[in-house]
């Protein structure tokens, strides 16, 4: 298998926190179904397939939100995303995370860095205020369209935040000194923010090989939004062909 393309886009995020890169979001079908994380470019049509890159990922897992609780699951990976066995109700989110995504390597002048890529999604259903999950978590505060994002639990100041829609309509805000950051949404269906920040703090994680040393960490997070009305949207444009 060929792993250049997301070799080329992860290491592009661990440059620059403004690139334009993969990410990982959650969609859940109209009407029944259960939701499923996607990995791509969501303003582009592209979904990652197995066979391909969505086979480079680990074990993808996710928490349903709800005023009854938490119920965690193990994502199932499928021939277009990984399903997940529930899906949000109206006032319930789902947020989802790769902590297992293998590390990588790539140089800086004359120095290898070992570099952790970390994907994370979160789907919500309206904008009642919600406490942040996880490490880099874009959450809503309660005006339309209006949304905090924290790193490890704070309030993340100065990043910026790109709001993309299924026809590639895109608007980009940058947080304020609260972390706060705020967009129109004209458009009726699905909108898709997408941030990114690279944590130069070295450390370690536990992995099946066992203990892992790392450089820095690659956070990449999505919050992704259904609006029931608005401006009939432009169709999304043509499938992307999956990377093999």
């Amino acid at each position: 298998m060929n792993f250049n393309r997301i070799a080329i886009t992860v290491a592009a995020l661990a440059t620059s926190a403004a690139a334009s890169a993969h990410q990982i979001w959650i969609e859940q079908p109209g009407g029944q179904g259960t939701a499923a994380i996607r990995f791509g470019e969501f303003g582009e049509n592209l979904r990652e397939a197995s066979p391909g890159l969505l086979d480079k990922f680990g074990k993808p897992t996710a928490t349903l939100l709800s005023a009854n609780g938490e119920q965690s699951a193990e994502a199932r990976k499928s021939a277009g995303g990984f399903d997940l066995p529930f899906r949000a109700a109206p006032g319930e989110s789902i947020v989802a995370e790769d902590a297992a995504y293998p590390l990588y390597k790539w140089k800086q002048a004359d120095k290898e860095i070992t570099n952790w890529y970390r994907p994370a999604a979160r789907l919500v259903t309206g904008f009642a205020a919600q406490p942040p999950k996880l490490a880099l978590d874009l959450v809503p505060v309660g005006t339309p369209g209006t949304f905090k994002l924290y790193l490890k639990g704070q309030p993340h100041p100065k990043a910026k935040v790109n709001l993309v829609t299924q026809s590639g309509w895109a608007k980009e805000g940058i947080t304020d000194a609260q972390g706060m950051v705020s967009f129109d949404l004209p458009w009726k269906g699905t909108y898709v923010a997408e941030v990114s920040v690279n944590d130069r703090s070295a450390g370690e994680r536990q992995s099946a090989a066992g203990m892992e040393r790392y450089d820095a960490v690659s956070y990449v997070t999505t919050l992704t939004y259904v609006k029931p009305d608005g401006i009939e949207p432009v169709p999304a444009g043509p499938a992307g062909t999956p990377s093999k």
